[in-house]
């Protein structure tokens, strides 16, 4: 029985923009200020010669999160009523872009609070391994695979073991969801990814809906194996459209769960710092997998693991980036 890569995550569709930046009229020294899961949202607008934008950025650790997390409805709600309120009458509908639209629509934030109330810390890492393994298949020759909830056919699979317990806390969510706003398997699983990990302290992740679900199992053996040295784990996510700086910054993921890279339940840089004290060479203990171990031997890789031990910041902001892209590899969305 062949065991697989647990990060097994990669490939490519950069569908949509994960910024959230928006065309609008020029409005000169407008600057709006309001809060979205415990970070605070500025937008601003600013002429140019040839188009005008507003852009809505984060500015991080300057409000407290609400719960430690920001996981409050009340603010959530209010970023939404001051967005639709504020912004609209500014940027007029016919301009919003994707994002943007997605920013005052309840139906995300519904979302996301019914995975938080069923999701704890200790669960997290189960349902974030679930995205990896759904949009895992994906394989761009054969234009196959993908995040388009598949996994929930694929649970008895070797490379899925333990995965129906993730599916099982998400099951509840999707019945009680689907009597007032339906969801897709794969929109569910991948808003439910960027809950655990903002759940255990990382960066907050938009998610774009819209995704469709796939009603029969994706080919098998699409998943890479953690048995694979660094060259053949580049040349699979290659395969798949993941640079080796996305490999490194997805296998961050690997910082919370029972892999022994810091605390399980805090996601934050200690995967990479401790990738560069390779305690599994002299340790009886199982210290990650053996495709984690191999990165750090590798030059290109290792110089990815430096960057990111050094500086949390960069780590989150890249795998903010490389997770978009990985819950947009392969799927079917509803307006194509």
């Amino acid at each position: 029985m062949t065991t697989r890569f647990d990060s097994s995550f990669l490939f490519s569709i950069n569908h949509l923009s994960s910024s959230l930046q928006f065309k609008t009229p020029a409005i000169k020294g407008k600057i709006i200020q309001f809060k979205s899961g415990g970070k605070v949202i500025e937008a601003s607008s600013s002429p140019s010669l040839s188009t005008s934008s507003s852009s809505a950025r984060n500015i991080n650790n300057e409000i407290p999160s609400v719960n430690g997390f920001g996981d409050s409805v009340l603010y959530r709600r209010r970023a939404v009523i001051i967005a639709a309120t504020v912004l609209l009458p500014l940027i007029g509908f016919n301009g919003f872009g994707v994002q943007a639209a997605e920013l005052v629509t309840d139906k995300t934030l519904v979302i996301r609070e019914g995975v938080r109330k069923a999701l704890t810390k200790g669960k997290a890492a189960g349902v974030l391994r679930l995205v990896f393994h759904d949009a895992g298949t994906f394989d761009m020759n054969e234009k196959s695979g993908g995040m388009n909830g598949s996994i929930v056919y694929e649970l008895d699979r070797p490379e899925n073991a333990g995965l129906k317990k993730s599916v099982k806390i998400l099951e509840k969510v999707k019945s009680e969801l689907d009597g007032t706003e339906p969801v897709s398997w794969a929109d569910l699983i991948a808003v439910a990814g960027a809950e655990a990990v903002s759940l255990c302290g990382g960066p907050l992740i938009p998610v774009q809906l819209g995704r469709k679900d796939l009603t029969v199992p994706d080919p098998e053996g699409k998943l890479p194996e953690e048995t694979l040295n660094a060259s053949a784990l580049k040349r699979s996510f290659l395969s798949k459209g993941f640079s080796t700086q996305e490999l490194v910054a997805l296998s961050g993921a690997h910082t919370i769960g029972g892999k022994g890279f810091g605390s399980p339940t805090v996601f934050d840089n200690s995967y990479y710092k401790i990738l560069l004290e390779k305690p599994w060479a002299s340790s009886a203990n199982m210290i990650g997998l053996p495709s984690d171990h191999v990165l750090v031997e590798d030059e290109e890789c290792l110089r990815w693991i430096n960057t990111y031990a050094d500086d949390q910041r960069k780590f989150f902001e890249d795998f903010k980036n490389a997770y978009i892209k990985l819950v947009n590899s392969g799927a079917m969305w509803k307006d194509a």
